[in-house]
């Protein structure tokens, strides 16, 4: 089970479950044709993400395997809604799970999606007790598996034409780290409690 103590802090961002306050800066990036371009859902209009977001405000905690942990990433300085995380519980006999990432490009070139994704895996690993996770994508997208490498995960597969995507064929990369190995993993910009008496 993993119920986080809200909020995490990195260094410059705070994660934390979603609320319906959400709704207009989720859809600012949600809404951008070269956001979706690469995920399984299209530009998503104002009730599309009204709808995602319902789903996605009730999942704020892992309590059983084959779950999904959804996480709002905000600049902490000025709580601009920059990023939406998910972290998948695989399995639980095999300590499986896969971590995942949408940023406004807004916010790209900054390092703050790979500051947000060493988070989740430090959930993953440290709170979860995870043994291996996992991240992918479609082989085209550059800048996701370029943020797979530097925060340690190995490329383990290319898979050929393994999907109809959009109308066409295309590849995937699958990239994970191990337990083991996330541990001499350097830490850069480590969470941090919030300090309000706690």
């Amino acid at each position: 089970m993993l119920k986080p103590d809200y909020p995490l802090r990195t260094e410059r961002l705070t994660l934390r479950p979603f609320t319906p306050d959400d709704l207009h800066e989720l859809h600012a990036f949600h809404s951008l044709p070269e956001v979706a371009r690469y995920l399984y859902w299209d530009a998503r209009d104002l009730d599309q993400v009204r709808e995602a977001l319902g789903d996605k405000i009730l999942r704020s905690a892992l309590y059983d395997e084959g779950q999904v942990l959804c996480l709002a990433a905000e600049l902490t300085h000025n709580g601009a809604l920059i990023g939406d995380l998910s972290l998948f519980w695989h399995s639980a006999r095999h300590r499986q799970g896969e971590i995942g990432y949408v940023f406004n490009p807004a916010y790209h070139g900054q390092g703050l999606a790979t500051e947000a994704a060493r988070e989740l895996l430090r959930l993953a690993f440290d709170e979860l007790g995870l043994h291996r996770v996992t991240a992918r994508c479609d082989a085209r997208n550059t800048p996701s598996y370029r943020l797979m490498e530097r925060l340690g995960m190995r490329r383990e597969a290319h898979l050929i034409e393994n999907e109809l995507f959009k109308g066409e064929w295309s590849d995937e990369y699958v990239y994970a780290i191990l337990d083991r190995e996330w541990r001499h993993t350097p830490p850069q910009g480590a969470a941090t409690r919030d300090n309000r008496g706690r």
